[in-house]
């Protein structure tokens, strides 16, 4: 027997903020109290993947066959489970969001087969009746939500904590709130591990929290790695699949970090990418709050955000569907292995049409203007899939957090293998010196100088940090330092110039004179004298540009200047165009200096500005 009830929902917020929490089918299962299951994927002779779903129910083993989700992100979702035994043969959810008036509309269907007289008991006895009071209530908290009239999208009893997790979270709370790294946040984080679903605790990312806090990245990060050092959190290294951006390998410590994995999911064989697809991720501590394995969801729309659109297509079947896009970048792909096409769309022409013929996809002709297009011209059923793209977006990758100082600072154990090293596709690496070290050695002597030693590096390192970069290394008087991008480069470049500035003015001792310079480019990351570090033509570079460097001034290779979030920060600067020799490079190399006495005149415009306040 075939059943179906649709329950509408009205929403005072639009379909935008609604999506958001009621395509989170993992937190909703969560909330709706469904039980967790466990997922068996199987890969196909063909290079597909079956997802065998198992849960036990009282005595029984509930078994079935669980189909990936299919949405337009936004408007709709369904989802599909055929049992292989129980009281049901088939179940199907839809949600389907269309605007109303200022709000929105949300139209829920469950439908139902039943498979024996169990199920029709079932039935008859209230299935649709409870399920619809349990899921109108959750409805009803996420339209309070969305409205800003309550905190937390759904309400849960209470996690079951082992004995003196919350003695233990506040023992944690105090040693973060005495460091500087927790910025006065760990009494939030601790809240937030012991009173969070489940959903958000498998993987912590710090970035998302940031957003979802209002603080700073840097701020998220610090906090969740000094939470790991006093037992609040716990850290783990997931090499993430490059389609589907699942974890399929997790490690502990980066020197266990394999160079490459398998994918169950996509069926595909992947190697590791340092700045795109290693991430350091952070889960509860055992002791805090235990989180137990298993699913509520495969793959829903919010557990990957990214996709916009994914639907199973019959062999030889069109099909549009009404969708929201902004112009930008995109991937055609499937959901089973094959090709895949790079979309930059842009202008007043529709969205190309996905078509999969075969293994390959590709971009047709556009699609009518607001919607769709879709078109399988194989000879299996294959899911269609458009992902904006923009690589695992909240994921703090280990580029960026290798090139943070508080993970240096907390983490000097986690290196690489000896001999193993990682390719960056790009990195911004500082050198400074201490200009005339030896001549003002001589004339102030030696006790004298290692004393402003120590206080040129305490300002360095302090100006590094706060730009978000990291020391590498130091060698003499020399420091080296590593940026994720030149423009954080070039405010710690400008912050160091400042500070020294300052510094002299005041002291009443000799001057201390930086010679700074700045490059981009591709290196390699190695362990060296059991710490990161990085080698090649880009830390050569660096070194070569600070060589130029007459102190008090920057000089950064134009490739760092190309950078686009840099260009306007130096256009304030009127850079000078020089070109020279450099050591170990056969031609001469262009490059930009920022002269001292504009950093000077821009230091003076600052403080008139400030002093006019």
């Amino acid at each position: 027997m075939l059943r179906n009830e649709t329950w509408t929902w009205h929403f005072d917020s639009p379909a935008a903020a609604i999506w958001p929490v009621l395509a989170d089918t993992a937190r909703f299962n969560e909330a709706a109290a469904l039980p967790k299951h466990d997922i068996e994927e199987t890969p196909g002779a063909d290079g597909s993947v079956s997802f065998v779903g198992r849960v036990k129910v009282g005595p029984l083993v509930l078994t079935w066959d669980d189909f990936p989700a299919n949405w337009i992100d936004g408007r709709w979702f369904s989802h599909q489970r055929r049992f292989r035994n129980g009281p049901f043969r088939s179940m199907t959810a839809t949600l389907r969001l269309s605007p109303e008036g200022t709000g929105s509309r949300g139209d829920y269907t469950l439908e139902v087969e039943t498979a024996n007289i169990l199920g029709d008991a079932s039935v008859a006895l209230g299935f649709f009746s409870s399920t619809r009071r349990k899921f109108t209530r959750l409805a009803e908290s996420a339209r309070e939500f969305a409205a800003g009239r309550r905190t937390i999208a759904f309400d849960m009893p209470p996690p079951h904590l082992p004995f003196g997790a919350r003695e233990r979270a506040m023992e944690a709370v105090g040693r973060i709130d005495a460091d500087p790294l927790g910025h006065g946040l760990a009494q939030r984080l601790a809240d937030y591990v012991l009173q969070s679903q489940e959903v958000d605790l498998w993987t912590i990312r710090p970035l998302r929290l940031a957003r979802q806090w209002g603080i700073p990245d840097r701020h998220a990060v610090e906090l969740c790695l000094d939470a790991v050092k006093h037992g609040l959190l716990r850290l783990r290294w997931d090499l993430l699949c490059p389609r589907c951006q699942v974890g399929k390998v997790s490690v502990s410590t980066l020197d266990q970090l394999p160079k490459g994995a398998h994918c169950s999911s996509c069926n595909i064989d992947y190697g590791r990418d340092y700045t795109k697809n290693i991430e350091l991720a952070f889960h509860p501590a055992q002791a805090i709050r235990p989180i137990a394995s298993g699913q509520y969801c495969l793959y829903g729309p919010l557990s990957t955000p990214h996709v916009k659109a994914q639907i199973t297509l019959q062999p030889g079947e069109r099909r549009q569907e009404p969708i929201d896009l902004d112009h930008g970048i995109y991937r055609l792909r499937t959901i089973e292995p094959g090709g895949e096409a790079i979309v930059d769309w842009s202008g007043d022409a529709g969205f190309p049409v996905i078509v999969i013929d075969g293994q390959a996809v590709v971009a047709g002709e556009p699609s009518p203007s607001g919607t769709l297009a879709l078109e399988n011209r194989g000879d299996r059923p294959r899911t269609a899939v458009l992902e904006e793209r923009a690589w695992a977006r909240d994921a703090l990758t280990a580029h960026r957090a290798t090139t943070l100082q508080a993970f240096r600072d907390l983490f000097t154990e986690e290196v690489l293998r000896p001999g193993d090293d990682v390719e960056i596709d790009s990195v911004t690496l500082m050198f400074t010196d201490l200009k005339g070290s030896t001549a003002l050695y001589d004339r102030i002597g030696d006790t004298e100088a290692y004393v402003l030693v120590r206080e040129h590096y305490a300002l360095i390192g302090a100006a590094v940090r706060e730009c978000d970069g990291t020391v590498v290394k130091t060698i003499g008087d020399a420091v080296m330092a590593s940026f994720l991008n030149p423009a954080d480069a070039f405010r710690c470049g400008v912050r160091i110039q400042d500070a020294f500035a300052v510094y002299n003015a005041a002291s009443g001792k000799e001057p201390v004179i930086i010679k700074l310079g700045f490059h981009t480019g591709r290196c390699i990351s190695v362990t060296l004298n059991n710490r990161l570090d990085y080698y090649g033509s880009a830390a050569n570079m660096a070194a070569r540009l600070q060589d130029r460097s007459q102190g008090e001034d920057i000089v950064l290779s134009m490739a760092a200047a190309g950078d686009p979030a840099l260009a306007p920060l130096l256009a304030d600067y009127a850079p000078v165009v020089e070109e020279a020799a450099l050591k170990g490079f056969p031609n001469p190399v262009a490059y930009y200096r920022v002269t001292a006495e504009m950093l000077a005149a821009r230091r003076a415009a600052r403080l008139q500005s400030q002093q006019g306040k």
